[in-house]
């Protein structure tokens, strides 16, 4: 084989040679062959039957899932409807109250105006200083109750007030003093209502006969003077009221003025001791 090979190594071209000694080599080496990589086992199957039972359990784990999900949407979206439910009734109550409060209060003003009317018809048998005395009375109680009332209803009751005696003063001037009375004294009602609400003014209760002011006045005894438990001299003396001493009138029987002492004692006063703060 070698002299074959070097026969043909004198005829080949340089890359015929390079060839042969290849070849050459490999059928003088050994040819023992070499050891093959062992194979990784291959993993072994699921049985068909255990895979199918084990999707079947995944299966009805998401339909249960779903299944709870769509109840808790339907839950949540039942819970929103009746919140919107109940938005709207109160909405609609709200609006219906509105209309009502607004209704009452037109047929109350043409109520107003239809008396005035009818007052003024009558105004020659009308006291022009009665009505001007009521007037002033609804004035000075409506300064001493703004700031001190509390609500929201006291504080309408203090604007309706205002309003009456604007429209007192208005008929007053027209020499219409039947109306004006009136309209004072619708002014000292919605004053008397508004005065309930004033914190620390509470007074005692009337007594028969008595003159209830509209709203309690701010009053400063201004000489030294008797507490007495009724209008008279008659009466005992319970306390004796200092010069300066700050008092709240509640009421006028004649020419004596029940007050109410920052102590907590309450009685009668003679009206000329008492003055406006």
């Amino acid at each position: 084989m070698v002299r074959k090979a070097a026969q043909l190594a004198s005829l080949a071209s340089p890359a015929l040679l390079a060839v042969a000694g290849v070849l050459l080599l490999g059928s003088c080496g050994s040819t023992k062959p070499q050891p093959r990589p062992a194979a990784a086992p291959a993993p072994q199957a699921t049985p068909a039957p255990a895979r199918v039972e084990q999707l079947v359990v995944e299966n009805k784990g998401l339909e249960d899932a779903l299944v709870k999900e769509r109840a808790a949407r339907k839950a949540l979206e039942d819970q929103v409807a009746r919140g919107n439910a109940r938005l709207l009734e109160r909405d609609t109550q709200i609006k219906e109250l509105k209309n009502r409060q607004v209704e009452l209060q037109t047929k109350l003003d043409e109520a107003i105006l239809e008396v005035v009317r009818a007052k003024g018809k009558l105004r020659s048998l009308e006291s022009r200083a009665e009505a001007a005395s009521n007037m002033a009375e609804a004035e000075i109680a409506l300064k001493s109750l703004e700031g001190q009332t509390r609500g929201t209803e006291a504080k309408q009751e203090l604007t309706q007030a205002d309003q009456l005696l604007k429209m007192s003063a208005e008929e007053f001037k027209k020499e219409n003093y039947g109306g004006a009375l009136y309209l004072a004294n619708e002014a000292k009602s919605r004053l008397r209502g508004a005065g309930a609400h004033a914190a620390g003014h509470e007074g005692p209760a009337a007594a028969d006969g008595e003159s209830v002011f509209a709203a309690p006045l701010p009053l400063q005894v201004v000489k030294v003077c008797n507490l007495r438990e009724g209008p008279g001299t008659e009466f005992k003396a319970v306390a004796t009221l200092q010069k300066g001493a700050k008092v709240q009138g509640y009421a006028q029987k004649g020419q004596w003025v029940r007050v109410k002492e920052e102590g907590g004692a309450t009685g009668w006063v003679f009206q000329s001791l008492v003055a406006p703060r």
